[in-house]
């Protein structure tokens, strides 16, 4: 592709999902330009033009063509510019299977329950807490060993699909709500979340900690009684 293709991505600072595709969009040295929505309650009329369907972000605006869904986002940015380094997905058929195999995993069993656990209350809240836990352990097993990332060495799919949500997990042990998520209990994951979160890429993207905690609190998201 050219270099002077117009990339444009409709964000919300807060978003994990959104943080994906500005990581890979980093990663790759894309150049971009970030048009920030005012959620959830303000969306613009362009993020409902270009995402009727969800109505929600990322959108990835490539030359005036809207890609929706972070995943899909992530494989259209990894096929357009496969001519730059590093790819988030592997060559090799099974090895690419495994990584949206695993990829899958992270959302249907780590995002969703700990969606669940952070906005919900009473049994559903707990029910949460049993998934997420469930789910880090499994990937806990996965990153162990001698590699630095999912993948292998090089940073790829499945890290930049998970590693935004750390910052939401170091917010969350502010109040005590997420004491169970801890680097006694997670050495692996802990350890390979520092590795991510020293890439440039990843600490240019990830919204820092303090804020994050002030949105939150300002908004009455956190109880330390929880």
């Amino acid at each position: 592709m050219a270099e002077n293709d117009e990339v444009i991505m409709l964000d919300f600072w807060l978003s994990p999902y959104a943080r994906r595709v500005q990581i890979a969009l980093e990663e790759k040295g894309i150049k971009y330009e970030i048009k920030e929505e005012d959620l959830p309650n303000n969306k613009s009329t362009l993020l409902l033009q270009l995402n009727p369907v969800y109505k929600k972000v990322p959108v990835l605006i490539h030359n005036g063509k809207p890609i929706c869904e972070s995943l899909v986002v992530l494989e259209y940015i990894d096929e357009v510019w496969n001519h730059k380094s590093p790819s988030l997905l592997p060559s090799d058929p099974y090895h690419r299977a495994q990584a949206r195999f695993w990829a899958d995993y992270v959302d249907k069993k780590i995002y969703d329950n700990a969606m669940k656990f952070f906005k919900t209350e009473g049994e559903e809240k707990e029910d949460g807490k049993k998934g997420l836990i469930e789910g880090l352990k499994v990937m806990e097993e996965q990153v162990g060993g001698d590699r630095t990332y999912f993948g292998g060495d090089n940073i790829g799919f499945v890290d930049v699909i998970l590693v935004p949500l750390f910052s939401w997990f170091y917010v969350y042990k502010f109040t005590n709500n997420l004491n169970f998520v801890s680097q006694e209990s997670f050495p692996n994951l802990f350890a390979w979340a520092k590795k991510c979160t020293e890439r440039d890429s990843v600490s240019k993207c990830i919204p820092k900690e303090q804020k994050v905690f002030e949105h939150f609190q300002q908004r009455n998201l956190l109880n330390s009684d929880q």
